[in-house]
C-alpha cells in the first residue's frame, strides 16, 4: 500500500504471500471515501493505473450509485462482504466479490506494517479470476489434504465401516489404511472404549449432530495408556442426508496427565495432616500416593523423629537407619514390603534410600541388571522382592521440614509399564513435602505434648491425703493428640477441724502454657485454702489472681491472649455434715444419696474467673452420712456429636446405678460417656461422706472467768480417759489452757472448746472475737507472749480460722504413736 497522496504504481505484496499482488485485487479507502493505495492486482482487474485512482473518490469505481444499506453496514461493521458492480476503465460493468476490512486509526492495513495515512479507513480485496479447474482437480485436492492432514482422522459410512484414514490416524493406531478399510473401530481397538466410540458415532447418524467424547487406550507401540478427546461430525451430501461420519481425535494424554496431577496435589492438600499424629500423617501420604502416582509406597523416618527429638544437622551417618512408619500397595497386604511397620532397618549406601538423603534431593532410579548384581549383594531379600514383583522404577524423595532431614518416602512402580518421569518427581516432591512439614508438626506436638502431661502428672495429685471426712475416688484423662493436653486438675485438700475442701477447676487452652496456668492456680488455691478461706470469698481471690496472670501473659507474649479459667470449690465439714460450695463458670456438681437418688446441685453459677467485678456466691447445704458429691470439668458431658443435656441424663443414669465402690463408679461414667479417647481433658473427682458422731466429737461451753479454765482442763482430761488417749493428757492440758486462757483474756463470748477424734487429735477455741492472734518471739522480761510458741512447739500444727461469728483457734495432735 502506499499512503495518502502518493502515486506508487503498486501496493507492494505482503512479504508472507508473493503471489498476493498478482492473484489478488487490493485497495486502501480512508474514511472520507478516497483511495489511498492500489495495487498491481487491482490495476489487473479495472485496467486503471494507480496514478489515475490515488487521490479520487472510491465512487467512480462503481457502477451506479452506492447501495444505502452497504453504506450503512460499512460505517457500523469491522468487516464486510457482498457482491458489488465496479465499473471497468473501457466502461462496462464488473460484479465482483468484496471483502472490506476496517483498518485502525494508526493507518495500518490491520497487519501492523502502518501504510496509509493514520486515520483509518478500508482496505478492500477482491481475488482475480484464475485458470479453470476441473471437479477432479478439486476431488484430488481434498484427498489430498485429508491425507496429509496433521490432525488424526477418519472417515467411516453409515454402516459405520471404515472408508479412509489419513496418514496420521495410521501412524497412531500402527496400521496402514488397507488393513482398517472395511472394519468398524470395536473391531481396530480391541478395547471396551472401542464400543463406547461406536455408541457416539450411532448418534450422530441418528440425530445428525456432533458427538464429543473421551476415550484412554493403550495403543500398540504405545508405553503408556493415551487419552484422546473425540469428535465425531456428520458427513451429509448435497441435499443434507447424512452419508457417513468423521472420526477426528486429539491426543490429550499430556493435559489429561497436568490434571491428574493438580487432583493428586489437591487431594494431598486436604487428605494429608488430617490429625497430629505422626504415623497416621505418614500413611495418610501413603494412601494419596497409590495408586495415582505409584504402586508401592514406603515411608521411612528417622529413629530420633518419633522420639519428638531434633535429629543431627548434615546427612545422616552411614549406615543409614531407618524405622518403617508406612507402607501401601495396589496388592493386599503389602507382600513387596521387606521390612515390617515399626521395625529400624539398615539401608546401605546404594539404596535409594541412602542415596537422595546423602545427596538432600529426590532421584529417579531405574532398575537395571547391574542394580540387580549390587541389590543381591548388599540386600538379598530385598532385591529378590524387587525381581518376584517386577519393580522396574524407583522414585526416591527426602522428607526434609524447617531445615531438618526426618525420613525418606521411596515410590516403586511394577504394575504400571512407564517408569517415573521428572514430572511425577515435582509431583513426589510437592506431595512429600506437605507430608514433611505435617510429620514435623506431629513430632513438634509430640514432644510438647509429653511435656505438658509430665508437667500435669506432676502437679496432680498421685493418690488422695490422709483425712476422716470423706472417701475419694478419681479420674483424670488427657485429651486426645488432635486436640491437646489442658489445663484441668482437681484437688483434696484436708483442712482444720478434720473438715476437707473438694476442688475441681479447668483453665483454657490447651498445651505447656495451660498446664503451667493450671499449677499455679492449683498452688494458690491450697494457698487460700490453708487461711480457711470461705469458698465464696477464696474465689475472689482466685479471680484476682487470674487477672494478675493474664496482665502478666499480655506483657510477655501479645499473640497469647488472655487466662481464663472455670473452678468449684466445697468444703465439707464431717462434724455438722454441712457443705458450702461456690463456682466460678463451672458445670453444676452431682450429689448422688445414700438411697441412690441423683440431682444436679443448683449452685449459683458465678462469673468464669479472669473477668473481675462480680461476686460469687457460696450455697450451703447439710449433707447425709454415705451421700456422693461428683465434680468434674465440661470435657466429661461437652462432645461435638452429642447435647450437653444427653450427656446430662447418661450421668444421672449411671450415677444411680449400684456400684462396689467409687472406683467402678468412676469406670463405668467413663464406659459410659466417653468410649473414646475425649476431644477435651476430663477431670473427675467423687467423694462419699462421712460424719463424725457424738463417740468422736466432745464440746463445752466455756464462761468468760478465768476460774473456769481448771474446770475445762479437767472436762478435756476426762474426755481423753474416755478415748483411751490418756498418753496426750499432759500436752492436751497445756493447749487447752493456753487457748482458753487466750481467749478468756483478749476474745469475747460466747467462748467453746472442742475436741475432735479421728487420726489426729483436734482442739479448738472459739470465741466472739474477730481479732487474730500472732505467734511472736518474748523477750527476757516479758511477762506474756510465750503461749502460742508453746502451742506451735507442742502439737503438729496450729491455726486460726475467721467465721461468721468470730474466729477459730486450733491445734493438732499427731495420734500415730498410739
Amino acid at each position: 500500500m502506499t499512503r495518502s497522496g502518493t502515486t506508487g504504481d503498486d501496493l507492494p505484496p505482503r512479504p508472507e504471500d508473493p503471489a498476493a499482488g498478482a492473484a489478488t485485487a487490493r485497495a486502501t479507502v480512508d474514511p472520507r471515501g478516497i483511495v489511498t493505495g492500489w495495487s498491481e492486482g487491482a490495476r489487473r482487474l479495472l485496467g486503471y493505473r494507480s496514478s489515475e485512482v490515488v487521490g479520487r473518490s472510491a465512487a467512480v469505481l462503481l457502477a451506479g450509485e452506492p447501495h444505502a444499506p452497504t453504506v450503512r453496514a460499512l460505517e457500523a461493521l469491522p468487516r464486510w462482504n457482498g457482491r458489488v458492480t465496479l465499473l471497468h476503465r473501457d466502461g462496462r460493468s464488473l460484479p465482483v466479490n468484496l471483502l472490506a476490512h476496517r483498518r485502525p486509526p494508526d493507518g495500518g492495513d490491520g497487519s501492523g506494517n502502518g501504510n496509509g495515512n493514520g486515520a483509518g479507513g478500508w482496505l478492500l480485496v477482491a481475488a482475480l479470476p484464475g485458470p479453470p479447474t476441473s471437479p477432479r482437480d478439486d476431488e484430488a485436492l481434498m484427498m489430498w489434504a485429508f491425507a496429509q492432514s496433521p490432525a488424526t482422522m477418519a472417515l467411516y459410512d453409515t454402516s459405520l465401516r471404515l472408508r479412509l484414514a489419513n496418514k496420521d490416524m495410521e501412524r497412531v493406531l500402527g496400521l496402514p489404511e488397507e488393513a482398517m478399510r472395511g472394519l468398524r473401530v470395536s473391531e481396530i481397538v480391541a478395547d471396551p472404549q472401542g464400543d463406547r466410540t461406536e455408541q457416539l458415532m450411532r448418534r450422530v447418524l441418528e440425530t445428525g449432530a456432533r458427538q464429543q467424547g473421551q476415550v484412554a487406550l493403550c495403543l500398540a507401540g504405545h508405553e503408556r495408556e493415551s487419552v484422546w478427546a473425540l469428535s465425531l461430525d456428520p458427513v451429509r451430501d448435497a441435499g443434507g442426508t447424512v452419508r457417513g461420519v468423521l472420526l477426528s481425535a486429539r491426543d490429550t494424554t499430556e493435559e489429561h496427565l497436568a490434571r491428574e496431577r493438580l487432583v493428586l496435589v489437591n487431594d494431598a492438600s486436604v487428605r494429608i495432616g488430617s490429625t497430629l499424629d505422626l504415623a497416621r500423617t505418614a500413611e495418610e501420604l501413603a494412601e494419596v500416593a497409590v495408586p495415582q502416582l505409584a504402586d508401592f509406597v514406603t515411608v521411612d523416618l528417622l529413629p530420633s523423629i518419633e522420639g519428638g527429638e531434633d535429629p543431627r544437622a548434615g546427612v545422616p551417618s552411614s549406615p543409614v537407619k531407618l524405622r518403617r512408619v508406612a507402607a501401601r500397595s495396589v496388592l493386599e497386604g503389602c507382600p513387596e514390603a521387606v521390612v515390617p511397620r515399626g521395625v529400624v532397618a539398615v539401608y546401605p549406601d546404594a539404596s535409594p534410600a541412602a542415596e537422595c538423603l546423602a545427596a538432600g534431593r529426590p532421584l529417579i532410579r531405574k532398575v537395571t541388571a547391574q542394580g540387580m548384581t549390587v541389590w543381591e549383594h548388599e540386600a538379598p531379600e530385598r532385591a529378590e522382592r524387587v525381581r518376584q514383583y517386577g519393580i522396574h522404577s524407583v522414585l526416591a524423595v527426602p522428607m526434609r521440614a524447617r531445615g531438618i532431614t526426618l525420613g525418606v518416602a521411596i515410590f516403586s512402580r511394577h504394575r504400571r509399564p512407564e517408569p517415573f518421569t521428572r514430572d511425577d518427581l515435582l509431583l513426589g516432591e510437592e506431595i512429600t513435602a506437605r507430608a514433611a512439614v505435617c510429620i514435623d508438626n506431629a513430632r513438634r506436638y509430640g514432644r510438647e505434648r509429653r511435656t505438658s502431661l509430665t508437667l500435669q502428672s506432676s502437679l496432680l495429685p498421685e493418690r488422695p491425703p490422709r483425712q476422716a471426712a470423706v472417701e475419694v475416688a478419681s479420674r483424670y484423662l488427657p485429651a486426645s493428640t488432635q486436640a491437646g493436653v489442658g489445663g484441668d486438675w482437681f484437688d483434696v485438700i484436708p483442712l482444720s477441724g478434720a473438715r476437707v475442701a473438694l476442688v475441681v477447676g479447668d483453665v483454657v487452652g490447651h498445651g505447656v502454657r495451660a498446664s503451667a496456668a493450671m499449677g499455679r492456680l492449683r498452688t494458690a488455691v491450697r494457698t487460700l485454702a490453708d487461711v480457711d478461706l470461705p469458698p465464696d470469698e477464696l474465689l475472689t481471690h482466685l479471680d484476682d489472681l487470674v487477672i494478675h496472670l493474664s496482665a502478666e501473659a499480655d506483657d510477655e507474649d501479645s499473640v497469647s491472649g488472655d487466662t481464663g479459667a472455670t473452678c468449684l470449690y466445697a468444703v465439707y465439714d464431717p462434724v455438722s455434715r454441712r457443705c458450702s460450695l461456690a463456682r466460678a463458670g463451672h458445670p453444676e456438681p452431682a450429689l448422688v444419696t445414700p438411697e441412690g437418688a441423683v440431682e444436679f446441685l443448683d449452685i449459683p453459677a458465678g462469673p468464669p474467673l479472669g473477668l473481675g467485678g462480680l461476686p460469687f456466691e457460696a450455697a450451703e447445704l447439710e449433707l447425709p452420712e454415705g451421700s456422693v458429691l461428683v465434680l468434674y470439668t465440661d470435657g466429661l458431658v461437652e462432645a461435638r456429636d452429642r447435647d450437653v443435656d444427653e450427656s446430662l441424663g447418661t450421668l444421672r443414669e449411671v450415677l444411680a446405678r449400684p456400684a462396689a465402690s467409687l472406683e467402678d463408679t468412676c469406670d463405668a461414667v467413663l464406659d459410659a460417656l466417653l468410649p473414646d479417647r475425649p476431644a477435651d481433658d476430663v477431670a473427675l473427682l467423687m467423694a462419699r461422706t462421712r460424719a463424725l458422731d457424738a463417740a468422736h466429737v466432745a464440746t463445752w461451753e466455756v464462761p468468760r472467768d478465768a476460774a473456769a479454765v481448771a474446770e475445762t482442763r479437767k472436762n478435756a482430761c476426762l474426755q481423753l480417759t474416755a478415748w483411751g488417749l490418756d498418753e496426750a493428757a499432759f500436752v492436751t492440758e497445756l493447749v487447752v489452757s493456753e487457748l482458753v486462757t487466750n481467749a478468756i483474756r483478749y476474745g469475747a463470748a460466747p467462748i467453746e472448746l472442742r475436741l475432735i477424734r479421728d487420726s489426729n487429735l483436734v482442739i479448738e477455741v472459739s470465741d466472739g472475737s474477730s481479732t487474730t492472734p500472732h505467734l511472736r518471739r518474748a523477750r527476757t522480761f516479758d511477762e506474756g507472749g510465750r503461749g502460742l510458741l508453746l502451742v506451735a512447739q507442742l502439737t503438729q500444727g496450729w491455726g486460726t480460722r475467721q467465721t461468721y461469728t468470730g474466729k477459730t483457734i486450733w491445734a493438732e495432735q499427731s495420734l500415730s504413736a498410739d
